[in-house]
């Protein structure tokens, strides 16, 4: 069975500086994998390869077992940041790539309000984006994403300037619509408990400069879940102190070694 992506020893240099050394790690198909580490270890940087934005220094990065060459095309990506467009509604915003791709405006309607249903925002399609609240927006932004049926979907701390409420509701859409067709999922988070509630696996990086994968732990947490109460159980809190005893070293690298800075 092929891998989504294949990092096979990748290194990205900028300048002088090693951002990520000898690097290897695999998404597989269907695969929900999270990369924690501490703040600048290099997660972003990986995910921007996968994504190719980003060309690596040494070392090959495959996806669906070819190596990639430019833009990750099989790829969906979800930025921590918003990519909405101001001047377009909800709806409008949610089939951009639709109409893009030439696709029969009214069919583009149909699917895009058949999206905005699934995240929730039945309804909601003529509001611009201002008149929504931060979750409202992020909703859209995943439609938006999963309405082009990517293969595999990159995402970079999506939920990170939610409130929690809002955020465990996110967690929980994004489980739901991920259940539905298993997407491959490659998940960038600072979050550890978020970590361990989406993931099939948790792939550890070291503190930076010269990250690389360190650990990885499988999830074997039953699927569906509810993250809410999947952080109850014991399964849980186990997973969460074994790997935060792998993984508190490298923060507090990072931690020192900022403060020297």
């Amino acid at each position: 069975m092929l891998n989504a992506i294949e990092f096979d020893h990748i290194t990205v240099r900028f300048g002088n500086h090693t951002a990520v050394a000898d690097a290897s790690l695999t998404v597989g198909d269907g695969e929900f994998v999270s990369i924690v580490g501490p703040t600048g270890c290099g997660k972003s940087t990986l995910l921007n390869v996968a994504a190719g934005l980003l060309e690596p220094t040494a070392g090959e990065i495959r996806t669906w077992g070819q190596p990639l060459g430019g833009v990750n095309r099989s790829a969906g990506y979800l930025f921590q940041a918003e990519a909405l467009m101001p001047w377009r509604t909800a709806l409008r915003n949610v089939t951009l790539g639709l109409e893009y791709r030439g696709m029969n405006p009214a069919e583009a309607r149909e699917r895009g309000e058949d999206w905005l249903a699934r995240v929730g925002l039945a309804g909601h399609g003529h509001r611009l984006p201002h008149q929504l609240s931060g979750g409202m927006r992020k909703r859209v932004s995943l439609a938006q994403t999963m309405i082009m049926d990517p293969k595999t979907i990159l995402m970079d701390e999506p939920f990170s300037a939610l409130d929690v409420q809002t955020r465990v509701l996110m967690e929980n859409e994004l489980l739901t619509l991920w259940n539905a067709d298993r997407k491959s999922v490659l998940f960038i988070t600072h979050d550890l408990e978020e970590a361990i509630s989406l993931s099939d696996r948790v792939i550890i990086l070291s503190a930076g400069p010269s990250t690389r994968p360190i650990a990885e732990f499988r999830i074997d947490l039953p699927r569906p879940r509810d993250v809410s109460e999947i952080r109850m159980t014991p399964q849980f809190l186990e997973l969460h102190r074994l790997i935060w005893s792998t993984m508190r070293e490298e923060v507090m690298k990072a931690y020192e070694r900022n403060q020297r800075v």
